[in-house]
Formats: structure tokens, sequence, C-alpha cells
């Protein structure tokens, strides 16, 4: 029988923000708010410099494994990860949350070592407020705005009020999401939820960023939006990770990736190796529209296209299955912007790795 997890015992913060009782003020290592004058990421710049492992690394694992009673959360794992975007792939139940709350914290390892910016995040907490956290749950103060929660965010890692709601509103428009910051968060979609947590992890302008799903409901626009984002906090020198079950998600934000599944690692390195593996396998993709017959007009048009389903009424949800994502994407995105579709959600309803690892494990 599994046994709970050894979560820390320490203060989380709703919407993955991380705050130590003993951290002191003097180890905030904080950067400055900058005017929305600037770059793209004005209000991410700053902070101290990077600590990382003699051998370029700011995290590293060394034979990490977790158990859960009788259940193995990750198995043996060695892995480093440097400046830049990785990604973290795995179906799911493959280890990938338990390895991001092992490097956050949240998790004790049941043996071998995890250092983040050269600490033990179980054992010194403070190093946390040098990095940013967005799980793929959700924890919210549902009747709170997201201006207001934000601010709060930053006011738990130490900034003062006044400062914290200058960060909060650079934080907002720099995920476009001033037009429903004042909207209570219960009334808020999948993709406004995944802005707000985003934000909330970008209010102290970390050096390592943690992000489990973050594109999970996120709209073609906001996809976008997050995906350029990221990219450029990776190419500014800081440690990104980011989770996900869906390979073209991570291919069009980075070639860096680790294969995990059932807690080990299956392969590592640049997408391009692999990518021949999983070239024609077949995709299944859900748009949620109200316009789902103009949109189904449009792709049928795609030879990549090999089924179109309409989901029962009342649901205003359409299912695409294809060989080629990036393409159906592409699509989606040029209605959105050049014809004004009204496109709620996209999401997999499949994980497309699964032949990848199948593969992976035979071999």
């Amino acid at each position: 029988m599994a046994t709970k997890p050894d979560l820390a015992p320490r203060s989380f913060i709703p919407g993955g923000c991380r705050v130590s009782r003993d951290c002191s003020p003097d180890l905030r290592g904080l950067p400055v708010p900058v005017r929305p004058d600037n770059c793209q990421t004005h209000a991410l710049r700053g902070g101290r410099p990077v600590s990382r492992q003699s051998n370029g690394s700011v995290i590293e694992l060394r034979d990490v494994s977790k158990w859960y009673g009788e259940v193995i959360g990750v198995n043996q794992l060695t892995a480093s990860f440097g400046a830049g975007v990785t990604g973290i792939l795995g179906p799911n139940g493959a280890g990938k949350s338990t390895l991001l709350n092992l490097i956050t914290g949240r998790l004790r390892p049941s043996r071998g070592q995890v250092r983040v910016l050269g600490c033990n995040p179980w054992r010194e907490p403070q190093v946390m407020r040098r990095v940013g956290y967005c799980p793929d749950t959700d924890s919210f103060y549902e009747d709170m705005n997201a201006e207001e929660f934000i601010t709060l965010m930053g006011q738990l890692s130490g900034f003062p009020r006044d400062e914290s709601l200058v960060r909060a509103r650079e934080r907002i428009e720099l995920l476009q999401m001033s037009a429903f910051a004042h909207r209570r968060i219960r009334e808020y979609s999948k993709g406004m939820r995944q802005r707000v947590k985003l934000a909330a992890a970008l209010i102290h302008g970390p050096e390592v960023l943690i992000l489990d799903e973050p594109l999970n409901g996120l709209d073609p626009p906001g996809r976008k939006l997050v995906l350029d984002l990221l990219g450029k906090l990776g190419t500014e020198g800081r440690t990104v990770l980011v989770s996900s079950h869906i390979l073209h998600e991570i291919e069009a934000l980075t070639d860096r990736i680790l294969l995990i599944h059932r807690g080990r690692v299956l392969a590592e390195g640049r997408i391009e190796e692999i990518r021949f593996l999983i070239e024609n396998q077949p995709l299944t993709y859900r748009i949620v529209s109200r316009e789902r017959r103009r949109i189904a007009g449009e792709l049928a048009k795609l030879e990549s296209v090999m089924a179109l389903t309409f989901a029962e009424p009342p649901e205003d949800a359409l299912e695409v299955r294809t060989n080629r994502p990036a393409e159906l994407f592409e699509v989606i995105q040029n209605g959105v912007v050049a014809r004004q579709w009204s496109v709620e959600e996209v999401y997999a309803v499949d994980d497309n790795l699964d032949a990848v690892f199948q593969y992976l494990v035979k071999e």
C-alpha cells in the first residue's frame, strides 16, 4: 500500500510561490523592478549571479529515487540542467511531477542527492526564493482577481505592497491579461488560470523556473505567447524546465529534452535524435469552439488530417486526428488572427509519446 509522501513542513503559497519562514531579508537576492518601457522581459531583469556546479549545471540530481511505500515514483535517476530551456517528456504517470517536486524541495528523496543552485532544496528551503514554480494543479484564492492574487504573491515573496503591485501589473501586461485582471479568478477559463499561475511564478524574477504542464488549456494565441516568453527567458541565461507529454509543444520551445518512463531516464539530448521514432504517429486533438463547423471545413482541406469528429451537443467541440500537429496549430493560429475565429481551448486527447516509449522500452 502506498504511503503519504514526505512533503516539506514549510510554507507553500497558492499558485506555486513558496516562502520559507526562516528567510531573513538579506537572503532575498531579488531584482529591482524595471518600468515597462524596456524589453519584453523587463520585469525579470536583475538578481544575483546564477550559482553553478563545477560542470556548469544549475540543477543536479545524482542517483535519486523516491518511493511511496511499494510504489516507485523516481528510480535511480541521474540528470543535470544548465542555462536555457529543457523539456521533460513522458506519458502520464512517468514520474515527471515527482521529479519536479524533488527539485523544488516539496518531496524528500528516498535516496540520492538533489542540488539546486548549489543547495539542497529540502534542507535549505531559502534557495526557493530564487526559483519560480508553476504546478500542474490550481491553488488560488478564488474570490480574488488576478491583480490582487499576483500582488499577494509578491508580498509573500518579501516585497512591500507598492512594489508588489508594480511587479504584478508588469507581469499582467507581459502575459496580456489586462482585459480580465480585475475579474474574480473563479470566473477564469483554464487558459486564463494558467497565465495567472505563470505570472505568480515570475513575480520575484527567478533565476530558475520550473513549469509542470504549463501549456494545458491555453488557446492558440496564449500558447504562442507563453512559448515565446519561455524561449526568451532561456536565451537570457535562466534555467527553465518544462514538463509535458506532448512532444511538439516542447519541440516548438527547445531541442533539449529528457525522456522519462516509469521513473527512469530513457533518453536525453536533442529532439532530432529521436524525431524519426514518431514522425508518422497519428495524434488526436480536441478543439473547443462555437465555430467548430467553420474550423472543420478548413481543417478538412489538409492532407495530414485523417479524421474529424464532432462532439455530441450541447458540447461545442471538434476532435481532429492528424500526423502533423504543427500544421494543425498553424491553421488554427492563422484562423484566430486573420479570420477572428473564437477558439476557447485546444488540447491533446491521447499521449503522442506512448509509441516512442514503447519503442525505447523494447530496445
